[in-house]
């Protein structure tokens, strides 16, 4: 009580300040007093409505991270139904007898996108590596492609149980192959180190013909990744000294340094192919 009386009598200024301050505000503000009680409404509503919109863009800004997931699910199912179809179509392609078709052929889907985070990542080394949260329980094995919303980025290396290391395309010992969209001159992929928006094609024939700013797609010639997946543009051609064969120099359309929500790709053939590509290998 002693503490009470002290503090009021140290600052009983300050106290009666106060009082006459709210006593103001409030024959200032009631309901006599029209125009003064609208500026208040008027200054109050403008203040809350700032500090809602402050936390209205707070709140928008943490759901960021949940809007971009639900969409990377979306476009990865677009993507792999995408990817389904045109598997299709060229079964429907190869075939001569129609009547040979099996619609329970026609239901498998041969290809399914697993979403992941980036974890760690790596662009200034000869060879580059990157870390996602996804694992063997989840499906991933060495050897899947895995690409961004853009396009390719890189191949499963090591798989843990919930994270798996994935070998860059920034990665001097890889080879992807490539083609030009919409022909089928194909060529190998690789990047040469610095510059980590740059990679070359080697072994483009002579004859072969491209313009700058042609895209550059997956040939389709393993089971690593689907045919038609983007991986760059033209930029220009490079001489070398063999003269049957030149270089592309190729803008990549990915970008690295900024990686953050990819997908690995299942192939749920590849264990078949991949053991009719190895068999004679196998069996010597």
């Amino acid at each position: 009580m002693r503490n009470l009386l002290n503090f009021i009598l140290k600052y009983n200024t300050w106290l009666i300040f106060i009082f006459y301050v709210l006593l103001s505000c409030i024959l200032l503000f009631n309901g006599r007093n029209i125009y003064h009680q609208s500026v208040y409404l008027t200054s109050a509503n403008s203040v809350c409505s700032s500090v809602y919109g402050l936390t209205n863009n707070i709140t928008g800004y943490f759901n960021l991270r949940e809007v971009n997931d639900n969409l990377q699910q979306q476009n990865a199912m677009l993507q792999n139904e995408i990817l389904n179809l045109q598997n299709r179509l060229k079964y429907y392609a190869t075939m001569i007898d129609t009547d040979s078709i099996q619609i329970s052929d026609l239901q498998n889907n041969r290809f399914n996108y697993v979403i992941a985070s980036v974890i760690n990542n790596s662009v200034h080394r000869p060879r580059n590596y990157f870390t996602i949260n996804k694992g063997g329980n989840d499906g991933i094995r060495p050897g899947m492609g895995v690409v961004d919303q853009n396009g390719v980025v890189g191949i499963v290396n090591v798989v843990g149980k919930n994270s798996s290391r994935i070998i860059s395309l920034l990665n001097t010992t890889q080879h992807f192959s490539v083609k030009i969209k919409g022909t089928n001159y194909i060529g190998s992929l690789s990047w040469k180190e610095g510059n980590p928006n740059i990679a070359y094609i080697e072994e483009m024939a002579q004859h072969m013909m491209f313009h700058v700013g042609d895209t550059i797609v997956t040939s389709g010639f393993s089971t690593t990744f689907p045919e038609g997946i983007p991986v760059g543009t033209v930029l220009s051609r490079v001489k070398t000294s063999d003269d049957n064969f030149f270089t592309l120099k190729v803008k990549l359309a990915s970008d690295f340094p900024q990686l953050g929500i990819v997908r690995v790709i299942k192939d749920n053939f590849k264990t078949e192919l991949d053991s009719l590509q190895n068999f004679d290998a196998i069996n010597n």
